[in-house]
Protein backbone atom coordinates (compact mmCIF):
# COMPACT_ATOMS: atom_id res chain seq x y z
CA UNK A 1 0.00 0.00 0.00
CA UNK A 2 1.23 3.22 -1.01
CA UNK A 3 0.22 7.01 -0.11
CA UNK A 4 -1.45 9.54 -2.78
CA UNK A 5 1.59 10.40 -5.15
CA UNK A 6 1.11 13.83 -5.46
CA UNK A 7 4.28 16.22 -5.75
CA UNK A 8 6.31 19.49 -6.15
CA UNK A 9 8.61 19.29 -9.34
CA UNK A 10 12.39 19.04 -8.15
CA UNK A 11 14.41 17.85 -11.18
CA UNK A 12 16.80 19.67 -10.33
CA UNK A 13 18.27 17.44 -7.23
CA UNK A 14 18.20 14.22 -9.56
CA UNK A 15 21.94 14.07 -7.79
CA UNK A 16 22.86 10.56 -8.79
CA UNK A 17 22.64 10.02 -11.91
CA UNK A 18 23.05 6.17 -12.53
CA UNK A 19 25.33 6.35 -15.44
CA UNK A 20 27.76 8.69 -13.88
CA UNK A 21 30.43 6.76 -11.66
CA UNK A 22 31.18 10.21 -9.76
CA UNK A 23 28.27 11.71 -8.89
CA UNK A 24 28.39 15.79 -8.43
CA UNK A 25 25.61 16.43 -5.66
CA UNK A 26 23.64 20.07 -5.55
CA UNK A 27 24.09 22.33 -2.74
CA UNK A 28 22.37 20.58 0.53
CA UNK A 29 19.38 23.22 0.48
CA UNK A 30 18.62 23.42 -2.77
CA UNK A 31 14.82 23.29 -3.07
CA UNK A 32 11.84 23.00 -0.70
CA UNK A 33 11.85 20.10 1.90
CA UNK A 34 8.89 18.40 3.02
CA UNK A 35 8.42 16.42 6.44
CA UNK A 36 4.73 16.26 6.84
CA UNK A 37 2.33 15.45 9.22
CA UNK A 38 1.85 11.95 11.04
CA UNK A 39 -0.54 10.06 8.62
CA UNK A 40 -1.80 6.73 9.47
CA UNK A 41 -1.61 3.50 6.50
CA UNK A 42 -3.51 0.45 7.67
CA UNK A 43 -3.87 0.79 10.78
CA UNK A 44 -0.37 2.41 11.93
CA UNK A 45 0.62 5.87 12.53
CA UNK A 46 3.64 7.11 11.35
CA UNK A 47 5.59 10.51 12.63
CA UNK A 48 7.75 11.98 10.00
CA UNK A 49 10.42 14.09 11.45
CA UNK A 50 14.28 15.40 10.87
CA UNK A 51 16.47 12.79 11.93
CA UNK A 52 19.80 14.09 11.50
CA UNK A 53 21.00 11.12 13.74
CA UNK A 54 19.18 8.45 11.64
CA UNK A 55 20.93 5.24 11.56
CA UNK A 56 18.80 1.93 11.49
CA UNK A 57 19.39 -1.29 10.13
CA UNK A 58 16.54 -3.72 8.62
CA UNK A 59 15.45 -4.80 5.44
CA UNK A 60 15.24 -3.14 1.96
CA UNK A 61 13.10 -3.58 -0.86
CA UNK A 62 12.75 -2.03 -3.87
CA UNK A 63 9.56 -0.82 -6.77
CA UNK A 64 10.07 -0.12 -9.87
CA UNK A 65 7.59 -0.91 -13.26
CA UNK A 66 4.23 -0.78 -11.73
CA UNK A 67 4.82 2.57 -10.36
CA UNK A 68 6.47 4.01 -13.10
CA UNK A 69 5.75 7.94 -13.96
CA UNK A 70 2.88 7.95 -10.90
CA UNK A 71 3.55 11.12 -8.78
CA UNK A 72 5.48 10.10 -5.32
CA UNK A 73 4.96 11.43 -1.74
CA UNK A 74 6.58 14.92 -2.49
CA UNK A 75 4.74 15.49 -5.91
CA UNK A 76 7.81 14.22 -7.99
CA UNK A 77 7.60 11.85 -11.06
CA UNK A 78 8.36 8.74 -10.11
CA UNK A 79 11.53 7.23 -12.25
CA UNK A 80 12.31 3.81 -11.83
CA UNK A 81 16.02 4.38 -13.07
CA UNK A 82 16.98 7.11 -10.90
CA UNK A 83 18.83 6.64 -7.65
CA UNK A 84 16.35 7.42 -5.50
CA UNK A 85 14.24 5.51 -2.67
CA UNK A 86 11.37 5.54 -0.06
CA UNK A 87 11.36 6.05 3.88
CA UNK A 88 8.16 6.19 6.07
CA UNK A 89 9.60 9.03 8.30
CA UNK A 90 12.46 10.97 6.46
CA UNK A 91 12.79 14.21 5.30
CA UNK A 92 12.22 14.32 1.49
CA UNK A 93 14.54 15.12 0.16
CA UNK A 94 16.99 14.13 2.07
CA UNK A 95 19.88 11.47 1.55
CA UNK A 96 20.59 8.54 2.91
CA UNK A 97 23.99 5.76 2.69
CA UNK A 98 22.32 2.27 2.01
CA UNK A 99 24.80 -0.30 2.87
CA UNK A 100 23.83 -3.73 1.36
CA UNK A 101 24.97 -5.83 4.21
CA UNK A 102 24.71 -8.64 2.34
CA UNK A 103 27.44 -7.91 -0.43
CA UNK A 104 29.06 -4.57 1.16
CA UNK A 105 27.92 -2.44 -1.61
CA UNK A 106 27.31 1.03 -0.60
CA UNK A 107 24.84 3.86 -2.72
CA UNK A 108 23.84 7.68 -1.72
CA UNK A 109 20.20 7.83 -2.11
CA UNK A 110 17.85 10.89 -2.32
CA UNK A 111 14.22 9.99 -0.73
CA UNK A 112 11.40 11.72 -2.44
CA UNK A 113 8.76 9.03 -1.46
CA UNK A 114 7.02 7.44 1.34
CA UNK A 115 7.21 3.44 2.09
CA UNK A 116 7.65 0.64 2.54
CA UNK A 117 4.65 -0.53 4.38
CA UNK A 118 5.61 -3.74 5.50
CA UNK A 119 6.92 -4.65 9.29
CA UNK A 120 10.59 -4.96 9.11
CA UNK A 121 11.70 -2.94 6.27
CA UNK A 122 12.75 0.08 6.66
CA UNK A 123 13.53 1.29 2.58
CA UNK A 124 12.35 1.00 -0.51
CA UNK A 125 14.90 1.41 -3.58
CA UNK A 126 14.13 2.23 -6.65
CA UNK A 127 14.91 -0.09 -9.57
CA UNK A 128 18.16 1.91 -10.33
CA UNK A 129 19.34 1.84 -6.68
CA UNK A 130 18.23 -1.86 -6.61
CA UNK A 131 20.89 -2.74 -9.13
CA UNK A 132 23.48 -0.98 -8.23
CA UNK A 133 23.24 -2.71 -4.62
CA UNK A 134 22.62 -5.81 -5.94
CA UNK A 135 19.10 -5.97 -4.50
CA UNK A 136 17.31 -6.31 -7.86
CA UNK A 137 17.36 -9.95 -8.47
CA UNK A 138 17.10 -11.02 -4.85
CA UNK A 139 14.44 -8.46 -4.08
CA UNK A 140 15.29 -8.21 -0.39
CA UNK A 141 18.20 -7.73 1.59
CA UNK A 142 19.73 -6.87 5.01
CA UNK A 143 20.67 -3.03 5.05
CA UNK A 144 22.31 -0.27 7.08
CA UNK A 145 20.55 2.87 6.53
CA UNK A 146 22.30 6.27 7.49
CA UNK A 147 21.48 9.90 7.25
CA UNK A 148 23.66 11.84 5.21
CA UNK A 149 24.59 15.90 4.51
CA UNK A 150 26.20 16.53 1.43
CA UNK A 151 27.82 19.83 1.99
CA UNK A 152 29.60 17.38 4.73
CA UNK A 153 29.75 14.16 2.33
CA UNK A 154 32.71 13.01 -0.01
CA UNK A 155 30.53 11.44 -2.36
CA UNK A 156 31.70 7.90 -2.61
CA UNK A 157 31.77 6.45 -6.41
CA UNK A 158 29.01 4.37 -6.74
CA UNK A 159 29.29 0.53 -7.30
CA UNK A 160 30.58 -0.88 -10.63
CA UNK A 161 27.69 -3.29 -12.19
CA UNK A 162 28.82 -5.33 -14.45
CA UNK A 163 26.68 -5.53 -17.51
CA UNK A 164 24.96 -8.98 -17.88
CA UNK A 165 24.91 -10.36 -21.47
CA UNK A 166 21.40 -10.16 -22.72
CA UNK A 167 19.93 -13.90 -22.45
CA UNK A 168 18.99 -15.06 -25.71
CA UNK A 169 15.13 -15.35 -26.50
CA UNK A 170 13.04 -18.83 -25.18
CA UNK A 171 12.60 -20.94 -27.44
CA UNK A 172 8.80 -20.71 -28.30
CA UNK A 173 7.66 -23.74 -31.08
CA UNK A 174 4.83 -23.72 -32.47
CA UNK A 175 1.76 -25.15 -29.94
CA UNK A 176 3.61 -24.13 -27.06
CA UNK A 177 1.35 -22.63 -24.05
CA UNK A 178 2.78 -19.34 -23.74
CA UNK A 179 2.91 -17.04 -20.67
CA UNK A 180 3.87 -13.57 -20.44
CA UNK A 181 5.95 -12.60 -17.19
CA UNK A 182 5.61 -8.38 -16.21
CA UNK A 183 7.38 -8.38 -13.05
CA UNK A 184 8.46 -10.07 -9.84
CA UNK A 185 8.12 -8.29 -7.04
CA UNK A 186 7.90 -9.13 -3.02
CA UNK A 187 5.38 -5.97 -1.67
CA UNK A 188 2.05 -7.23 -1.14
CA UNK A 189 0.54 -4.33 -1.84
CA UNK A 190 2.66 -3.56 -5.32
CA UNK A 191 1.33 -7.12 -5.96
CA UNK A 192 -2.23 -6.25 -5.73
CA UNK A 193 -2.10 -3.11 -7.37
CA UNK A 194 -0.43 -4.23 -10.26
CA UNK A 195 -2.22 -7.51 -10.43
CA UNK A 196 -5.25 -5.33 -10.86
CA UNK A 197 -3.86 -2.73 -13.57
CA UNK A 198 -2.98 -5.49 -15.77
CA UNK A 199 -6.40 -7.45 -15.91
CA UNK A 200 -7.55 -4.64 -18.71
CA UNK A 201 -4.43 -6.47 -20.26
CA UNK A 202 -5.70 -9.97 -20.18
CA UNK A 203 -5.77 -12.83 -17.49
CA UNK A 204 -3.55 -12.53 -15.08
CA UNK A 205 -1.75 -15.41 -12.92
CA UNK A 206 0.38 -14.50 -10.26
CA UNK A 207 3.67 -17.64 -9.16
CA UNK A 208 5.59 -17.81 -5.91
CA UNK A 209 9.31 -18.22 -7.21
CA UNK A 210 11.86 -20.34 -4.70
CA UNK A 211 13.51 -16.91 -4.33
CA UNK A 212 10.42 -15.76 -2.17
CA UNK A 213 9.47 -13.34 -5.04
CA UNK A 214 5.90 -13.17 -6.86
CA UNK A 215 5.52 -13.59 -10.70
CA UNK A 216 2.98 -11.59 -12.10
CA UNK A 217 1.87 -13.14 -15.71
CA UNK A 218 -0.91 -12.64 -18.58
CA UNK A 219 -2.13 -15.96 -20.07
CA UNK A 220 -1.94 -18.77 -21.23
CA UNK A 221 -1.92 -18.00 -24.51
CA UNK A 222 -2.10 -20.72 -27.53
CA UNK A 223 0.63 -19.93 -28.80
CA UNK A 224 3.73 -17.48 -29.50
CA UNK A 225 1.94 -14.85 -31.89
CA UNK A 226 -1.21 -14.24 -29.32
CA UNK A 227 1.61 -14.13 -26.80
CA UNK A 228 3.62 -11.44 -28.64
CA UNK A 229 1.07 -9.40 -29.07
CA UNK A 230 0.30 -8.53 -25.94
CA UNK A 231 3.87 -8.83 -25.06
CA UNK A 232 3.98 -5.12 -27.52
CA UNK A 233 1.03 -3.70 -25.49
CA UNK A 234 2.79 -4.13 -22.07
CA UNK A 235 6.83 -2.91 -23.62
CA UNK A 236 4.49 0.74 -25.49
CA UNK A 237 2.91 0.78 -21.79
CA UNK A 238 6.25 0.89 -20.18
CA UNK A 239 7.00 -2.25 -18.74
CA UNK A 240 10.08 -3.11 -20.96
CA UNK A 241 11.43 -5.74 -19.30
CA UNK A 242 8.18 -7.89 -20.44
CA UNK A 243 9.18 -11.26 -21.55
CA UNK A 244 7.53 -14.28 -23.03
CA UNK A 245 7.58 -17.38 -20.54
CA UNK A 246 6.54 -21.19 -22.23
CA UNK A 247 5.43 -23.21 -19.52
CA UNK A 248 6.68 -26.15 -18.68
CA UNK A 249 6.27 -29.48 -20.79
CA UNK A 250 2.97 -32.03 -19.15
CA UNK A 251 4.98 -34.47 -16.42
Amino acid sequence: MRLSRRRVSLSALLVLAACSSNPKPPPSGAGAVKIGKPYQVAGVWYTPSDDRNYDQRGIASWYGPGFHALATANGERYNQDDVTAAHKTLPMPSWVEVENLDNGRKLVVRINDRGPFVQGRIIDLSRRSAQLLGVDKVGLAHVRVRRVFLDKLDMPPMPVVAAASPAPPPVVPKGDIVFVQVAALSDAGRIAWLTGYLGSFGPVVTEVAPSGLTRIRLGPYPDATAANAVLAQLRAAGYSDTRLIPSPPMP
